[in-house]
């Protein structure tokens, strides 16, 4: 997947590959009474979303100066406030960042005063050392020199394989009025199978319960009581309470001096208690943040009483922050030639929506774009990959963009049938269905038959059975290729061969026809559901 220190000097020394453990920021003058009531303003999962608009009941919500608004109108009530967040703020990012290296979102978070955030698996997208530049400040070929974050970025779980050593710290500790607060990041673990391999190279992700106790244990030590772990850990809460996922398993394991736990990575709206631990989570895209409000003791620097709201950012009835509309302007302004050359039509609404479960109209569309643009005899094309529908009407770059917005360049290999048999069977291998949207092929699926028998019919479009030791060439993106959302056996595939982005492919496709219209035509087929 492709993705795109200033006045406030950072109190930790970030180093490529290698990093103190910990920070810790003193400041000012103490509180008289025993109680110090603090405010933490939690955003996760941003993903650059800095001039995108969404609705939520019919209702206009998000982008980064409406966020930034409400923000500051409730750090306004609480001058004991940080503000923090749980990763993913950049990649898979609107144009008008990502066509910017995510510059204008870092700048965006500066301009806000973050206090502490922590990696999210995109924030790996382009790799290790351009995460670090965007935290750290440098420069880039396409951008020049980026100041980067003014605000610490925590991971106690992510280390140099070489070294041995945190990429980044650890922890920071946080000194409001005298009262000593712990911020513990870390990133979901299996990040290494969710990004292309460049992404993670040469780095680790070891157990996220183990590396936040391991912290906990260095806090403790530095007379810390008053903990928050920022995380890019799912977690779910359905309608009857019931909270579920990684980030309530972490919570059941993680050392009681935990007190608040944020949330992220699957974008769902969490505020709930488990093992005496408030989890947090608040959707993403900047439609929402969390407003959690903590009391500490301050005789014995715990945290007594924690609770927490998550607010919507509806953008009626408030106004826009014009630093922050100043910033996303200048972004546009910039990108525009490229976000805004139109390359096509299209008929009809075109949505991935239904392709983590089968067959879709887009994935129709984008497969073959890429069978179109390799001429191989089949392309699958993974359901995560696809990020936006295409409206009917005249189409544009940048609405290309927005839905195959990692720039993956399109890798050709040779597979067997049986190979692809097992490509097939792979889909389901994670645990989560993710089905596979295909070109070139029809595929029948008997879902009463245990995972690596469900795969019954492949035939080519002609209904020509594809045969089991017969080679085929294939078209895959170059996150499949290296074995992403588990599928790998691409890695077998012989004669690999790299092509243009799939986001080329797809603009060429809409180029060359005057209207693109598709439907679902029979290319998956589940039976014994």
């Amino acid at each position: 997947m492709k993705k795109t220190l200033s006045a406030l000097a950072l109190s930790i020394a970030i180093t490529p590959l290698g990093a103190a453990v910990y920070a810790e920021e003193n400041t000012v003058e103490k509180q008289a009474g025993p109680y110090l009531n603090v405010q933490l303003l939690g955003v996760n999962d941003f993903h650059g979303q800095i001039d995108i608009t969404r609705n939520v009941a019919g209702q206009p919500v998000g982008r980064a100066d409406y966020l930034a608004s409400y923000l500051k109108q409730r750090e306004a009530e609480n001058e004991n406030t940080l503000l923090v967040h749980s990763g993913d703020m950049v990649g898979a990012s609107s144009p008008t960042s990502a066509l910017m290296q995510d510059e204008p979102t870092v700048e965006i978070m500066n301009e806000l005063g973050f206090d502490v955030g922590t990696l999210g698996n995109h924030e790996f997208d382009e790799g290790v050392q351009e995460m670090l530049r965007l935290i750290d400040g440098g420069s880039h070929e396409k951008t020049g020199d980026f100041e980067g974050a003014n605000f610490p970025y925590v991971a106690a779980n992510v280390i140099d394989k070489e070294t041995k050593e945190n990429v980044l710290p650890s922890y920071v500790i946080k000194n409001v009025k005298g009262a000593k607060i712990g911020f513990i990041g870390v990133v979901l673990s299996d990040t290494p199978d969710i990004v292309t391999p460049s992404g993670t190279a040469g780095i680790e992700f070891t157990d996220e319960a183990e590396a936040i106790n391991k912290a906990v244990k260095e806090l403790k030590k530095k007379g810390v009581e008053a903990m928050v772990v920022l995380a890019h850990n799912p977690v779910e809460q359905t309608s009857t309470g019931e909270v579920f996922g990684e980030l309530a398993d972490m919570a059941n394991t993680v050392d009681d001096e935990i007190d608040v736990m944020f949330g992220a990575h699957n974008h769902r709206n969490v505020n709930a208690t488990v093992d005496g631990k408030l989890l947090v989570q608040a959707y993403s895209y900047g439609t929402a943040f969390a407003d959690v409000d903590v009391k500490i003791d301050r005789r014995t620097k715990d945290i007594v009483e924690k609770k927490a709201e998550i607010v919507t950012t509806f953008q009626k009835g408030i106004t826009p922050d014009a630093k922050i509309t100043e910033i996303v302007k200048k972004a546009e302004e910039q990108v525009a030639p490229i976000i805004n050359e139109v390359v096509g039509n299209a008929g009809t609404l075109l949505s991935g929506t239904d392709a983590y479960n089968g067959e879709s109209v887009l994935g129709n569309v984008i497969a073959d774009s890429m069978t179109e643009q390799t001429g191989t005899d089949f392309a699958f094309m993974n359901p995560g990959g696809i990020r936006d529908v295409i409206n009917p009407g005249e189409v544009t770059w940048g609405e290309l963009f927005n839905v195959q917005l990692f720039g993956n360049d399109l890798v050709t290999m040779t597979l067997t049938g049986a190979q692809i048999k097992e490509l097939f069977e792979s889909q389901w291998s994670t645990g989560r269905e993710k089905v596979l949207q295909i070109s070139g092929l029809k595929a029948t699926f008997d879902m009463s038959k245990p995972i690596g028998e469900r795969t019954v019919s492949m035939v080519k479009e002609d209904g020509t059975p594809v045969e089991a030791a017969q080679e085929y060439t294939v078209t895959v993106n170059n996150f499949m290729a290296g074995g992403g959302d588990g599928y790998t056996v691409l890695l077998e595939g012989k004669n690999q061969t790299i092509n243009v982005t799939d986001l080329d492919a797809l603009v060429n496709y809409f180029k060359k026809r005057e209207t693109v219209t598709a439907q679902i035509e029979g290319r998956i087929v589940k039976i014994n559901q």
